[in-house]
């Protein structure tokens, strides 16, 4: 594969400039993060217990698992600009929908739709794929994801803030704000990357069976499915860890919250200088050691009790790290497997991922409860990053049996 032509910014008739991937790829981790200190009080807003507002992300992460599996093969036959921009359109009306929200089902109702901005991410890293080589893809993704990161380290902090200044709704004219402006920028930038398919949507879906056949392919998705397993679990379990064990307000739960970003922006950055020299796999397989060695002291700080806030985010930003290692990683692995279906691969790749995550996300949810403290999610996030590990394992050795 050729490198790419020379990119003008806010030019459509080349490729996208690196900007424009990194905001369509932080939109869709805004929409995930920034609201979540605000979850007790909407809780108490709508009049519903906390597990009902809780069910905002795993509702969210489960209609974007649905997606996913739509959004590969039909980007692989019609182009990845269209599935961007109209995505990008339907999440602002879904924004709005959840601005304007009178109870709590509709607000869930309009979450769940919000999931459509799953194609920003997904596309984007296609996106990347058509451009580069494995290697240096997954180098590339790093730096896309690198400089995404930093939205979902601040996004929780200027959360808790809107909160507490304004109430739980600004949060969310925050997002259609930023959605716009995203739009405005594809629509002017994006140029089409991806090579049309001859096969019909149909047929699309019916080359799934090819990469489901790919041990390979299940190893780099299941390793990337626990490692960020173990954040998902942290994003349904953490509000409620935060303010009814550690007893935080909304903004310093916001600042708080921060901890696992700021480990994916360096996990990330690892990934940017690393990925091409050393390979996909050894980035993934140290990815989730770091994760396991995070979890690990973090469940002996708790049980020897001196359990705080600090010391239990501060251990989650050892999950970022080894995400921002694991994600990039597994995902240009995964999608070069079969590289005529990367679109596919990235779609269905993210489903299992994010599947995966919203179960977590709500059994973290279901099993927090008053007088329990912090022990369910630490234990939830051990438990699948060591799984990550072993489907890492398991990739290393498939490749040695077939001589690559």
């Amino acid at each position: 594969m050729q490198e790419p032509k020379p990119v003008r910014y806010l030019d459509r008739s080349t490729a996208p400039h690196v900007t424009t991937l990194i905001l369509l790829a932080g939109i869709s981790a805004m929409a995930m993060n920034i609201f979540l200190p605000s979850l007790p009080g909407m809780a108490l807003h709508f009049e519903v217990d906390y597990s009902v507002m809780q069910l905002s992300v795993a509702t969210y992460l489960s209609m974007s698992a649905v997606l996913q599996i739509l959004i590969g093969p039909i980007s692989d036959k019609i182009g990845r600009r269209p599935v961007i921009l109209w995505g990008v359109i339907l999440f602002c009306l879904a924004t709005l929908g959840c601005l304007l929200a009178p109870n709590a089902t509709v607000f869930l109702i309009f979450r769940a739709l919000q999931a459509v901005v799953a194609v920003a991410m997904v596309l984007s890293r296609a996106v990347v794929r058509d451009m580069y080589t494995q290697d240096r893809a997954a180098s590339m993704i790093g730096y896309v994801t690198m400089g995404m990161a930093v939205v979902p380290m601040i996004a929780p902090a200027i959360g808790g803030i809107l909160e507490d200044a304004f109430g739980w709704q600004a949060n969310f004219g925050m997002l259609l704000l930023c959605g716009v402006l995203v739009l405005v920028i594809a629509w002017r930038d994006l140029g089409e990357t991806g090579t049309p398919s001859e096969n019909s949507i149909g047929q699309q879906f019916r080359e799934y069976p090819e990469l489901l056949r790919s041990q390979r392919f299940w190893g780099y998705c299941l390793a990337s499915a626990f490692g960020s397993g173990a954040f998902f679990a942290y994003l349904g379990g953490a509000p409620f860890v935060g303010t009814q064990v550690f007893g935080l307000t909304p903004s310093q739960l916001g600042l708080y919250f921060a901890a696992p970003s700021i480990g994916y922006f360096l996990g990330n950055w690892a990934t940017g200088v690393l990925a091409a020299r050393h390979g996909v796999n050894r980035m993934v397989l140290s990815g989730t050691i770091i994760s396991v060695i995070g979890m690990g002291l973090s469940l002996i700080v708790s049980y020897s009790g001196f359990s705080g806030p600090i010391t239990f985010f501060g251990f989650m930003s050892l999950v970022g790290v080894g995400n921002g290692m694991v994600i990039a990683n597994a995902t240009a692995g995964m999608l070069s497997v079969r590289p005529h279906l990367a679109g596919t691969a990235s779609g269905l790749g993210g489903a299992i991922m994010i599947g995966g995550g919203a179960g977590l996300s709500a059994l973290a949810g279901a099993l927090l409860k008053p007088g329990r403290g912090e022990f369910p999610l630490v234990w939830i996030m051990f438990v699948t990053s060591v799984l990550a590990v072993l489907a890492i394992l398991y990739v290393i050795r498939r490749e040695r049996q077939l001589g690559f």
